[in-house]
């Protein structure tokens, strides 16, 4: 029972104001908390499961003119190819970074660690695509 309730019943019991007087006062209070916001713990953001990719290009192949991509690749995928990449020996590291180096992507596997995949997943929310075309639109997203 609340602090205000049991000051409202004991000036009740003491003779001090009326059962009407009481139900009054105890019903002004119940509307007021009724009207007051609620303040709820915020529930934690559920964690994605998949990074989507989605393309439609009005003018690609396809049987009404449009091509249409739809690309969901599971975020699991992604955490348990950081952990295969602890896995695989340093020549082979070397040489997989070497080529992954000369294809534009400068990633040394050997330094990616399962806390740094946590931390991209934590920021595809802020994932922002731009697209030139006024006829395609792509869309990047977590779900």
């Amino acid at each position: 029972m609340n602090e205000q309730r049991r000051k409202i019943l004991d000036l009740l019991a003491e003779g001090k104001i009326t059962a009407d007087e009481a139900e009054r006062l105890i019903g002004a209070l119940e509307r007021e908390r009724s009207e007051s916001p609620q303040t709820a713990a915020p529930r934690p953001k559920p964690s994605p499961k998949y990074l989507r990719v989605v393309v439609n290009a009005a003018d690609g192949p396809g049987a009404d003119g449009a091509s249409r991509v739809n690309v969901q690749i599971p975020l699991q995928l992604l955490r348990a190819g950081v952990r295969l990449a602890s896995l695989v020996p340093p020549q082979a590291l070397t040489r997989i970074n070497a080529g992954l180096s000369r294809s534009g992507v400068p990633i040394d596997l050997a330094e990616l660690k399962p806390q740094h995949i946590e931390e991209f997943i934590e920021q595809l929310d802020d994932v922002t695509v731009d697209v030139d075309d006024p006829d395609g639109q792509v869309r990047v997203f977590c779900e």
